[in-house]
């Protein structure tokens, strides 16, 4: 038996949950049924036309695409422009369209990371973690089932600090309670005070996962009525958010480093600041337009950002404090195309993958 598309869809979303979205961002499935039998799958950066009936000519019938082919919401389907007529090919001809962006630019292990590793840079780490994405779970449960319950929890994805899983933090005491004379209480008499020895346990979840590990909680616990409460944190999730940083193996002369960023990345040439006459060993990344992380880049210490997008005034904003690259939008996200075919070859052995070989990049260089 085949897969369904909606079971790529349910590992994509493991992968870079939509909740890490921007605001502004439609990271979803825009065209297509989900219920329908998978046929193939397409990866690529865009999606276009040509990348429409390159997954037609395949007999693939899902496109997995970084960025959204509909961004804003469409009052007709005449045709009139690109995106309308991708969108009535999709449909016309059973494609379903996925795109995987701001939420994929987020994780630890999404974009950025694959421009980190094609530089070999280690030590990294999320340059500007998102805030308001972690919860606090504290709950009380007989000593007994303490174990079972924290289980639960932790599999649910309660418990996950970094590098450090399974985490909690527990303290022993006395729960009292009365039940009235229509509970159904797993232990103590109706209407007759009772002494427990509970434990309090406290855990961090994400706060996209609060619904299913409350669920869990309460499937795994004794009691009736279970006495818990969820509170926000504004506790940065250092595995979540924009843009990355790492160190390059061994520092290298500015001349050298261009060499290098041209080899690792597949560059033709770029812009860039002024040499500043210093080493480059610091490196900092970010896929697509990242202007906005150059205080955080130099906040960091790094020697040089790298980014796109980048408009004339903001060049000046670099102030000689590191080298600002602008290596074109196209350029420092293509590889994303790879990590998406990795992950999904890996959980998905046996269906039709394709990385496009349409090159969708509107600008060149002359």
């Amino acid at each position: 038996m085949g897969y369904k598309i909606r079971e790529v869809i349910s590992f994509l979303e493991q992968l870079a949950p939509p909740a890490y979205q921007e605001s502004y961002d439609n990271a979803r499935l825009i065209t297509g049924n989900s219920a329908d039998e998978l046929t193939g799958i397409v990866c690529s950066l865009d999606c276009t036309e040509d990348i429409v009936e390159e997954a037609i000519q395949l007999g693939a019938n899902l496109i997995v695409a970084h960025h959204p082919i509909v961004f804003k919401g469409l009052k007709s389907l005449t045709g009139k422009s690109y995106v309308e007529r991708t969108i009535i090919k999709a449909i016309k001809h059973d494609i379903a369209i996925y795109a995987i962006h701001t939420n994929l630019d987020h994780v630890a292990h999404g974009v950025n990371k694959r421009i980190a590793d094609r530089l070999e840079l280690t030590s990294t780490r999320i340059l500007q973690p998102k805030k308001q994405l972690l919860q606090k779970l504290v709950f009380f449960v007989p000593e007994e089932y303490k174990q079972e319950v924290i289980d639960a929890v932790h599999h649910a994805g309660a418990g996950q600090i970094g590098e450090y899983k399974d985490c909690s933090f527990q303290v022993k005491g006395m729960g009292t309670f009365t039940p009235s004379e229509n509970a159904k209480p797993y232990l103590g008499q109706k209407g007759q005070p009772e002494y427990v020895s509970e434990i309090r346990v406290e855990v961090i979840l994400p706060t996209h996962l609060s619904g299913a590990v409350v669920q869990a909680m309460k499937k795994a616990h004794p009691y009736e009525e279970v006495a818990y409460y969820l509170q926000s944190l504004e506790n940065a999730n250092q595995e979540v958010g924009a843009g990355m940083i790492g160190e390059l193996p061994q520092a290298l002369s500015e001349e050298d480093f261009v060499t290098y960023l041209k080899e690792k990345m597949n560059l033709k040439t770029f812009k860039s600041t002024s040499f500043l006459g210093k080493p480059i060993q610091k490196v900092a990344v970010c896929g697509g337009a990242g202007i906005f992380l150059l205080n955080d880049a130099k906040r960091s210490g790094a020697d040089v950002f790298i980014t796109s997008d980048v408009k004339y005034h903001e060049f000046f904003d670099a102030d000689g404090q590191l080298i600002l690259c602008d290596i074109g939008h196209y350029e420092s996200e293509i590889f994303t195309k790879e990590l998406l075919g990795e992950r999904l070859s890996q959980n998905f052995p046996n269906i039709a993958l394709y990385l496009t070989k349409v090159v969708t990049n509107p600008t060149s260089y002359r």
